[in-house]
């Protein structure tokens, strides 16, 4: 493989997992701030799903998410933040897209919303793990 060759592909890997770990970053980023902007309907969601502690919850949530999109954008502490990441989407996924406490198309739409979570959980254990291979090289 030719030199120059070899640089394109490092630049080509270097720019795709700068852009998914923005978009991943993103997709935290903006629910953290709407959970301050739209509070109460926030709130409502949350009653709805029986949780406790409500507003103790969604501001944690908030400044989390917000936090760590944060730390993502900058590209640090990517390993622990993106394993914290990956277990509020667990917790996200358990207490607000019960599917199986629903049905019809209120279910088949918690589903969707429960199956997409799961993509973004794998997308943060892969961001994750590449981050400490990344760590462990240099």
């Amino acid at each position: 493989m030719r030199v120059d060759d070899m640089k394109d592909k490092i630049a080509l890997n270097a720019a795709l997992l700068t852009s998914g770990r923005v978009l991943l970053a993103l997709y935290f980023l903006l629910p953290g701030i709407m959970k301050f902007v739209s509070w109460e309907m926030h709130i409502t969601l949350m009653a709805k799903h029986n949780m406790v502690m409500i507003p103790q919850l969604l501001a944690i949530a908030g400044v989390f998410q917000i936090s760590a999109a944060i730390a993502l954008i900058l590209n640090r502490y990517t390993f622990i933040v993106s394993l914290m990441l990956a277990g509020l989407v667990l917790v996200i996924n358990v207490s607000l897209h019960d599917f199986w406490n629903y049905g019809g198309v209120e279910a088949a739409h918690e589903m969707q919303n429960f199956i997409k979570n799961l993509g973004i959980f794998a997308g943060l254990l892969v961001l994750a793990g590449h981050s400490r291979c990344a760590a462990q090289a240099e």
